[in-house]
């Protein structure tokens, strides 16, 4: 065999672990077809970080609107677009770096499994012993009549200019992120929402806050609407009785516009650039359409058929040691169908456990309680039990934290700050839902207590710096202690 492992895929799932078995004497390789690290590295969540930023602390000024604030923050994003692009062009150049200080052996090109143990690159084949598939999930684009002019995630974290009026379907984390940032910039949007929810994994009052906040900075929301399609501006509809669509600039001289002068031209939608039509007969216009639908699998053409393995949306099934249905084929991060949250967190955890699978010192594979953060503006953050399980069970109490009410003074002004606190019988802390400007550290130090079972008791004996929202957060938290 030319190889103990190849990983197929280059980002976290894969190196975080290779470099493990590297370490303990296996011969590694690294096939990638596009930059090295992936997706998070290069076009999601370092992107997402930076460009995010900016309005962050814009928000967190506007705290002080009629409280000392002078003049007003303005983010420049060409600037800051320029910022990003700097930063993650050396992402992928550092990596590079990293996998010959880690002596791992890189192959650039698409990796096609031919059989069990047989990988091709271009005209190069490599033999192996194992094989890791860790190519990720890829934006979703509906097959509907004119997705060809839908942009996805990728696409608006590398847009020169942010669009005067963008229409996003979906209200995930794509959707209510990008929305931020958009409603901060002080421009428009609609969101189109496929149900009755948005960010439907998250505590639902924290997400209508989210969203009543939006709504007052030009973000529009539209439930239960399924999109029908995507008209381009140099595509308008006249309304007859054979709804041809026509030109704008031939239009007026039309003869079904001739034989009918009120026949209706939509302008608007020339002049904002598209048309976005549902099946309840919605329609909106505006020049810049994002699918933020979701990520499926990102496995064509890498020659699973050749081996007998099927896929779905959810990626490929594994079973707890995160091996497929061909005993040395496993699939790690995104692409593998888990049932857990698909984060970089959680692909560098699974990435770890597989070098000490592969290595033979590891049983099934078994997870902390995970934080998950959405970067709207203000974050919200879930962790452990969720508050909507805890308020059913008579095995739980919810307890409301409201720590930025009480210390909005140490918290750059925001009074929004607030936390539920899901305790069992025994009084243990095993959730949290956080809705305030810095939920994701809130979130860690829940995740810190909760997987290391720090009892009340316990944290209010502990001394914590003052001020910071982690501190006054506890502090709230020694109430339910004490009023126990």
């Amino acid at each position: 065999m030319d190889y103990d492992v190849i990983y197929i895929g280059s980002g976290n799932a894969a190196w975080q672990g290779g470099r493990f078995l590297r370490k303990a004497g296996l011969k590694i390789l690294i096939i990638e077809e596009g930059l090295y690290g992936g997706a998070c590295a290069n076009r999601g969540c370092n992107s997402k970080a930076i460009l995010d930023s900016a309005y962050e602390v814009k928000s967190l000024t506007d705290n002080f609107e009629g409280f000392g604030k002078s003049g007003n923050f303005e983010v420049n994003w060409p600037e800051l677009m320029k910022l990003k692009r700097d930063r993650i062009a050396n992402m992928s150049v550092f990596l590079d770096g990293k996998f010959r200080e880690y002596d791992l052996d890189v192959a650039h090109g698409k990796g096609i499994i031919l059989d069990e143990h047989t990988v091709q690159v271009a005209d190069k084949k490599f033999t192996t012993d194992k094989i890791v598939i860790c190519t990720g999930l890829k934006p979703i684009i509906p097959d509907i009549k004119g997705k060809q002019y839908l942009h996805d995630s990728n696409d608006f974290l590398d847009i020169d200019e942010l669009p005067k009026h963008t229409i996003i379907i979906g209200a995930g984390f794509v959707g209510m992120e990008f929305a931020s940032i958009l409603a901060e910039a002080g421009l428009e949007a609609d969101v189109i929402v496929r149900g009755d929810m948005a960010l439907k994994y998250f505590h639902q009052p924290y997400v209508q806050n989210v969203i009543e906040i939006l709504k007052k900075k030009n973000i529009r929301f539209h439930f239960n609407q399924t999109v029908k399609e995507v008209i381009k501006s140099d595509d308008v509809t006249i309304d007859n009785p054979e709804e041809k669509v026509l030109n704008i600039e031939n239009a007026m001289n039309s003869d079904e516009y001739l034989r009918d002068p009120e026949a209706k031209i939509d302008n608007k939608a020339y002049e904002n650039g598209f048309t976005v039509n549902c099946e309840s007969g919605l329609s909106l216009t505006g020049d810049y359409v994002i699918a933020g639908m979701g990520r499926t699998a990102n496995v064509e053409d890498i020659g699973l058929e050749n081996v007998g393995l099927k896929y779905t949306n959810k990626g490929i099934k594994v079973n707890g040691h995160l091996q497929t249905d061909v005993p040395n084929i496993y699939a790690s991060g995104d692409v593998a169908d888990t049932g857990i949250a698909k984060l970089v967190t959680v692909a560098i955890h699974q990435s770890k456990y597989l070098a000490k699978e592969l290595l033979g010192e590891a049983d099934e594979i078994t997870y902390p309680v995970i934080p998950a953060v959405a970067y709207t503006i203000p974050r919200i953050a879930t962790v452990g039990i969720p508050a909507y399980i805890a308020e059913e069970s008579d095995e739980y109490e919810v307890h409301t934290i409201r720590y930025g009410k009480s210390y909005s003074t140490v918290l750059k002004n925001d009074k929004r700050a607030e936390a539920k606190v899901i305790v069992d019988k025994d009084l243990n802390i095993v959730g949290a839902e956080i809705y305030a400007a810095d939920a994701e550290n809130v979130a860690n130090m829940f995740a810190f207590i909760i997987n290391q079972k720090i009892t009340l008791e316990e944290l209010d004996y502990m001394i914590y710096t003052f001020p910071s929202s982690s501190s006054v957060c506890l502090y709230k938290l020694h109430n339910i202690h004490y009023d126990l």
